[in-house]
């Protein structure tokens, strides 16, 4: 049942209210952390930090981000926790808007930076203003609003602040509703090609004889695709595409090479790019079909080259007039298909920099695993409490909402006590537990969709080593380090000397700390404890005051750093505060290192689990396989002897297959005859239970 906007309000505050009365918070940073959370999780800013500053003078700034391209996100908050849904006015964003680009022009203009306390927040954003002014090409004002913005407003053109140009963008209660609510769980990316280029684009149907879904093959100008980068940045960028290009970076030399050298061949050159849209309108012309329109277009392969056609014209001045991309285009409309269609359809892209299925897709068996884990694995009851709940892992965005969306009222009460809010966790909350602990602190720093690239990269890598060690022990140990981090943020909230800024930076080199200091004592911290405790005891948490007080005062030091978040995303930064790691182990409490688990019984613990997992990979292996009944096999059989792909050994197993459930395969033989499968479907076979 859909919410009213109403009802999205006050669900919307109750989030805030109770997500900074947990975090020792102020409700205002809680506000725009997570509308934050929504435009980075769906493309609109690659990342974001807390910079509140509000001055007499006009001025006014909540947040920002830098991006690798030139651009500037600066985010302010119309928030002022109101009980009721109340209309925002075009009075009212033209003085939110202004009051951004005043904190802006007096920053490059006045030398604001030199007005502020060297430690704060809005010290480091003015004077990275003012240094980085010769490369800021575009600016994003963002609004932030717990209002619904009135109906008389329809647009904001855009203007410029200091001579560069500038977008406005308001998101307010009813953009976030309608966000929350669509099928997507993301805003659709819409174009009107005759408005923004007077023109459709040419292209070809290619949906002919199958009924299945429309199909175009386009020749795109590449100035049109630098274009839409350009103005619609990471958006025009499926999320997996978005994640490698964290990963890779953005530039490709040998596309760069072409461009520049040989721009008449980029065509023969280049692989084009796939994409997908929800919908087209296509006219027909003197010249043949044009697309006039598409509704939530993603590109799922070629980001690369897209990313590398808007630098290049931007950096070299590259003339892009002759230069043309073939686009791949299938227009998928259902939604359940689209889930399923859209990744295999960028795995299976062939482009320059292929993206790795194993490291990036939502559906790899590495989160499809930690999702079966959420589900099925109860955590102790809190002090205080007779009920055991879950974790809710989002392996896939909005999944929380979707399994709420069909429930009754009475339902859903169970369900939310079952899987209470503050113990949901996404991916990329997934990746900052993990690496702050396996000495990638700096990477968290880097924003969280930079982080998850890195850490979804390391986990492939490490799944195709060993698959068996993502166990119900690393569920449990992730989840631990999930409360320890949650526990630090609160608490260095809660400090004295916190001064509203730096948080994620000081709580990701707290805990890298405790971790190196446990590797070099040659134990770790007993992360089953606290899973079964569900929370950090009080020696812990001396320990974390302890030692993000010393990191708050190294990554501070005006004698030693100008600019503190870029200082915190270098490795110089963990290098220098591991340089100080023995004078702060001289200020823990003696009970720390009394709670350490030695090496040994770690890896006993983790043997142990491993071995269950590699029992209950066979059992799950056995139960896909008998799943599937004997004329099944019989025609995984047929289709691949007519194609002379079956060994002697194959043809074996097969025959037992074919005679299910008279006889049954062993787990050895299960295994082959899932390979088998995955082989039949490459060779177009389609068998229930094999997708």
């Amino acid at each position: 049942m859909e919410q009213s906007r109403e009802e999205f309000f006050h669900d919307f505050r109750q989030e805030v209210l109770a997500g900074a009365e947990a975090n020792n918070d102020f409700q205002l940073s809680k506000f725009m952390e997570i509308v934050a959370d929504e435009l980075v999780e769906t493309g609109f800013t690659e990342g974001f930090e807390l910079c509140h500053f509000k001055a007499q003078r006009g001025m006014r700034v909540d947040g920002y981000w830098f991006n690798d391209e030139g651009v500037l996100n600066l985010f302010a908050a119309d928030f002022d926790s109101r009980n009721e849904l109340e209309s925002l006015t075009r009075t009212d964003v033209d003085a939110a808007f202004k009051r951004i680009t005043n904190f802006f022009e007096a920053s490059i203009n006045r030398g604001l930076a030199g007005e502020l306390e060297v430690t704060s927040p809005e010290y480091g954003l003015a004077k990275q203003i003012a240094d980085r002014k010769s490369t800021i090409h575009q600016i994003n004002l963002f609004l932030f609003s717990e209002r619904t913005l009135s109906e008389r407003i329809q647009d904001i053109p855009d203007s410029q602040v200091a001579g560069i140009p500038t977008s406005h963008h308001i998101w307010d209660i009813s953009r976030l509703h309608r966000q929350k609510s669509s099928r997507s769980h993301k805003e659709a990316l819409d174009l009107d090609f005759k408005q923004i280029f007077g023109k459709g684009i040419p292209c070809l149907p290619a949906h002919l004889g199958t009924d299945a879904y429309q199909s175009y093959l386009v020749v795109m100008p590449a100035g049109i695709l630098a274009t839409l980068y350009e103005k619609f940045g990471a958006r025009l960028l499926e999320q997996n595409v978005r994640t490698f290009l964290q990963a890779r970076g953005n530039v490709n030399r040998g596309i760069r090479a072409t461009i520049l050298n040989e721009p008449g061949m980029f065509f023969a050159y280049n692989n084009g790019i796939t994409a997908t849209a929800q919908s087209v309108e296509t006219e027909t012309t003197d010249t043949g079909l044009s697309i006039t329109e598409i509704v939530d277009l993603q590109i799922v392969n070629g980001g690369q080259t897209t990313a590398s056609l808007f630098h290049t014209q931007k950096q070299d001045k590259a003339d892009l007039s002759h230069i043309f991309v073939q686009m791949k285009l299938s227009v998928i409309t259902d939604s359940l298909q689209s889930e399923t269609v859209v990744p295999k359809i960028s795995e299976y892209a062939n482009t320059q920099n292929r993206v790795n299925a194993a490291d990036f897709f939502s559906n790899h068996p590495f989160h499809v695993r930690m999702e079966e884990f959420s589900r099925r694995i109860w955590a102790p009851a809190q002090q205080g409490s007779q009920r055991e709940t879950k974790w809710f892992y989002e392996r896939a965005r909005g999944q929380y909402a979707d399994a709420q969306s069909k429930l009754t009222p009475g339902e859903q009460r169970r369900f939310k006590a079952e899987h209470p809010k503050p113990q949901m966790f996404t991916k990329t909350d997934l990746a900052k537990f993990e690496n702050v602990w396996d000495d990638h602190p700096r990477w968290v720093n880097l924003g969280s969709q930079k982080n998850f690239a890195r850490y979804a990269a390391r986990i492939g890598s490490e799944w195709e080593k060993s698959p068996d060690r993502f166990n119900e022990f690393y569920f449990k140990c992730a989840v631990a380090r999930g409360l320890i981090f949650r526990a630090a943020e609160r608490i260095v909230s809660a400090q004295p000397w916190y001064n509203g800024g730096y948080r994620a930076n000081i709580v990701a080199y707290t805990l890298a700390v405790l971790s190196e200091i446990t590797k070099r004592k040659k134990a770790c911290i007993d992360f089953i404890g606290i899973w079964n405790s569900q929370h950090i005891d009080t020696i812990l948490e001396k320990t974390i005051i302890v030692v993000s007080r010393e990191v708050n005062e190294d990554i501070t030091s005006p004698s030693l750093v100008s600019n503190i978040s870029e200082w915190c995303k270098k490795e110089a930064c963990w290098t220098r505060i591991q340089e100080c790691i023995e004078n702060i182990e001289k200020h823990l409490p003696s009970e720390f290192y009394d709670r350490l688990l030695s090496f040994d019984d770690q890896a006993a613990e983790t043997r142990t689990a491993r071995q269950t997992q590699k029992i209950d990979n066979g059992i799950e292996v056995q139960r896909h396989a008998l799943a599937i009944p004997a004329e099944k096999w019989s025609l995984v059989h047929k289709t691949l002897l007519e194609k002379g792909l079956l060994t002697e050994k194959e043809l074996g197993v097969l025959k037992i297959a074919m005679q299910i459930p008279a006889k049954i395969p062993n787990g050895k033989q299960c295994v082959v005859l899932l390979a088998l499968l995955k082989r039949s479907r490459e060779e177009g076979l389609v068998v229930d239970g094999s997708t």
